[in-house]
């Protein structure tokens, strides 16, 4: 271990990035369209899943929100479509057997409109060639024909019973179809008023032969009805005959238009077997209740005709690719409407209506699996039309209602999508273990990296992206400074001087913001200055808590010290995040020690505030004491560490460090120098270890000692493997060039206390014992003199 610990220097602090080898001064210069950015696992694992065919290779895609998987793969699933052959067409026809079961039909891409179009015209011809067929001499002439025969034989049965009254003295007067018998005096027919003034004797026996004449008219009219329904027949099959005679030219020219279409021909065979009845009903039968008009009529035709199109592609519009952004059960597998009549709600195959599910049959559908999982119904019920490939339409939500007493049940449609599903890595190790069906339906993982590595390919497409992102928007051009900050600050998003952050959506809002700035200022590009006052803005405007709590510090409610020394007492950093807010912010970290055996004693885990790593971290700093000291005698102490003035949960085991140095100062009575704080997390070999949140401790800690006055002396203290991940604001990276703030990097702990005490750690002899007026010798004594007065106070 070295004795002196070197300062970084300003270069180490931050990466800059330099695009002078782009001869551009804006992207208005830049030629080109960014392709998939990074992500070489995932784009694999894409292409390998969008090709792979066959039952259950549908893929979930995971990653950090932001990276722009929805966006990346919509466009590359769309590019790959395009070239891809448009799907079948599918519609829903009427079932003139059960109208509560439509019939599916499938048809080739562009046809179903085409047909559409077809049956509007053929409807247009029936309503022109309807009811004049009714009208022409042919027909009129045949029913004519029909009503003769009929009469003719009524005609002559009433002969034979006029023949028989007149022998009775009674006339039969026939009179709109009902017939009259009337008493004859004197070669008088008499009315009522006349056959009651006859002689009693007369009336009873004019009332003996008409109940007689009755009697006989029964006789001879006994097979009326069935001449009424011979007549009748004969009508209906004449209209029949009619319509069928009229139609055959107009179904004729369908089915030459449809002939190489199978299940068409099979459409029109229904419609020519059940269109004849229809249009007699519509157009033969009189009646004068019958007020339906000719758009009554035409609308019936259509209800029962045309094909309800549920989904049209044209030729060579390629597969289609659809987002759902609110996977609802409707949402995804459509829904039956309903229309009121006098109250009752009614429906038919008409009032179908698709899913996306049905709009992205034949090609590929993407579905949040998050709202997925939330929406009722909607997952189970995705799975088993994969598992199926079928979509049945049907309305789980009708059971619960009472108002919709009628219902259809649709054909099932056979279902060929490729399904990808968007959703964080819990939900997909939650769905693995808990769904036993997930892994057979999604088998092929599609995983974003929250990072991508800084290369020249990778930058150059990040300015693409960045370029196309603007066109989109309207936003003005970036100059190269601009798209240099910008590429900077993804590389402060991802913590790492040679990683790219993959959540773009960032860069995108920094880019949105800067955009605002030039065009308030009425620039002709946005340039650095506006990136860096976005991104000022943007802290500023997220930056209440922060400098609250600067201020508290300030104000001395929260005790932190940037001079001087103290025993025990160590200035730990911090990082909180709430909401889009995080920044860091020092925190006091002491500790006590007394003659004891307790050991180290973890305040904050022992009232229930330390989370599970937190304490490991105690724990394992108490192994280091023990490794260091133990071997020569018992380690024998009581000790207490506490981060001051912490109210809530505390978790992490970054403050290891330098609850490592408060106890040792504390242990030998060494003070430590209170301009420095100090991050990192230890082994149990005393290795420091990188942690998290660098760049916002190191800023935290600065913009203290910057409101008190820079004094330098003031530094802060990070793990060595920390120095990679440096992109620290310019007003640090200039105090230190100044010399007016430090920042080192260590790789041990001693490395730490030789800065924080002023003390060499010292290493030991053959005997394990330290010098004396080393840090470890000074602890050793210490340790050592605890363990006598302990001894000494239990044999009291």
């Amino acid at each position: 271990m070295s004795k002196l610990v070197s300062e970084l220097s300003a270069n180490e602090l931050r990466a800059h990035i330099d695009l002078s080898y782009h001869n551009i001064e804006s992207t208005e210069d830049l030629e080109g369209v960014s392709s998939f950015l990074g992500q070489p696992r995932a784009k694999k694992s894409l292409e390998f899943g969008i090709a792979m065919r066959g039952g259950g290779y549908n893929l979930y895609v995971m990653g950090d929100a932001g990276t722009g998987r929805q966006s990346l793969i919509s466009k590359y699933v769309k590019e790959l479509a395009e070239s891809q052959q448009a799907p079948s067409e599918w519609a829903y026809i009427n079932n003139f057997d059960n109208a509560r079961e439509p019939y599916s039909l499938e048809l080739p891409a562009t046809r179903g409109e085409e047909l559409k179009a077809q049956i509007n015209q053929f409807i247009s011809d029936l309503m022109d060639t309807f009811p004049a067929a009714f009208e022409n001499p042919t027909y009129q002439r045949k029913r004519s024909a029909i009503d003769r025969d009929f009469n003719q034989f009524y005609d002559a049965a009433l002969k034979v019973v006029e023949r028989f009254a007149n022998e009775k003295e009674v006339a039969v007067v026939a009179d709109g179809g009902s017939v009259m018998l009337l008493p004859v005096v004197d070669g008088k027919a008499l009315d009522d008023t006349e056959f009651a003034q006859l002689p009693e004797e007369l009336r009873s026996e004019f009332q003996r032969r008409i109940n007689e004449i009755e009697e006989y008219l029964n006789e001879q009219v006994l097979e009326l009805p069935t001449w009424r329904r011979k007549a009748s027949e004969k009508m209906r099959q004449l209209n029949l005959e009619t319509v069928q005679q009229a139609i055959r030219p107009l179904m004729k020219d369908l089915e030459v238009k449809n002939q190489s279409l199978l299940s068409v021909l099979r459409y029109l065979r229904s419609i020519k077997n059940q269109l004849p009845q229809l249009l007699v009903d519509l157009f033969a039968e009189e009646s004068l209740l019958d007020t339906r008009s000719d758009q009554d009529r035409r609308q019936t035709l259509e209800n029962w005709l045309r094909p309800n199109l549920m989904v049209a592609h044209e030729l060579h519009s390629g597969a289609p690719v659809v987002y759902e952004m609110l996977p609802t059960y409707q949402n995804l597998f459509g829904r039956i409407e309903y229309a009121t009549q006098q109250g009752v709600p009614t429906t038919n195959y008409q009032l179908i209506r698709p899913g996306s599910l049905l709009k992205a049959n034949g090609g590929y559908l993407i579905l949040d699996a998050e709202k997925l999982l939330l929406e009722p119904f909607a997952w189970d019920a995705l799975k088993l039309a994969l598992k199926t490939k079928e979509l049945k339409m049907e309305s789980p939500f009708v059971e619960a209602s009472l108002m919709h007493t009628v219902t259809l049940s649709p054909e099932s449609i056979k279902l060929n999508v490729k399904v990808i599903l968007l959703g964080s890595r819990d939900i997909y190790y939650q769905l693995q273990e808990w769904d036993p069906e997930f892994m057979e339906l999604f088998r092929v993982p599609v995983d974003f990296d929250s990072f991508i590595p800084r290369s020249r390919d990778n930058i150059d497409n990040l300015i693409l992206r960045i370029k196309d992102y603007g066109e989109e928007k309207g936003f003005k051009p970036l100059t190269r400074g601009a798209l240099e900050k910008l590429i900077e600050f993804s590389l402060r998003e991802a913590e790492h001087q040679n990683r790219l952050s993959a959540q773009v959506v960032k860069v995108f809002k920094v880019f949105a913001e800067a955009d605002f700035i030039s065009r308030h200022q009425e620039s002709r590009c946005i340039d650095a200055m506006h990136v860096t006052q976005a991104l000022e803005a943007a802290e500023y405007r997220n930056g209440r808590i922060a400098d609250q709590m600067l201020m508290e510090i300030e104000e001395g409610t929260i005790l932190i010290d940037t001079e001087g020394e103290r025993v025990g007492c160590v200035n730990g950093l911090t990082v909180m995040e709430i909401g889009e807010s995080r920044f860091g912010s020092p925190a006091r970290i002491t500790a006590t020690v007394h003659v004891g055996g307790k050991g180290v004693v973890d305040i904050e885990r022992e009232v229930e505030l330390g989370q599970s790593i937190h304490s490991k971290g105690v724990m394992i700093l108490s192994g280091f004491l023990g490794h260091e000291f133990g071997r020569t005698f018992p380690l024998t102490l009581s000790s207490h560490i506490a981060m001051e003035q912490s109210y809530g949960y505390i978790d992490g085991d970054s403050a290891t460090v330098a609850e490592y140095c408060s106890l040792m100062s504390a242990i030998t009575q060494q003070p430590i120098n209170q301009g420095f704080a100090i991050t990192g997390s230890m082994n149990q070999l005393g290795e420091v270890q990188a942690i998290g949140g660098v760049n916002e401790k190191i800023e935290g800690f600065f913009k203290l000692c910057q409101l008190r006055g820079l004094t330098g002396k003031q530094g802060v203290i990070v793990p060595k493997d920390n120095v990679k991940h440096l992109m620290l604001h310019q007003d640090v990276i200039e105090a230190v060039k100044a010399g007016k703030f430090h920042i080192y990097g260590v790789k041990h702990v001693y490395e730490a206390l030789h800065l924080l005490t002023g003390l060499e750690p010292g290493q030991t002899d053959a005997k394990g014992v330290f010098p004396e007026d080393s840090l470890n010798g000074k602890a050793q004594l210490a340790l050592k003199t605890l363990f006598e007065l302990y001894q000494e106070t239990e044999e009291e």
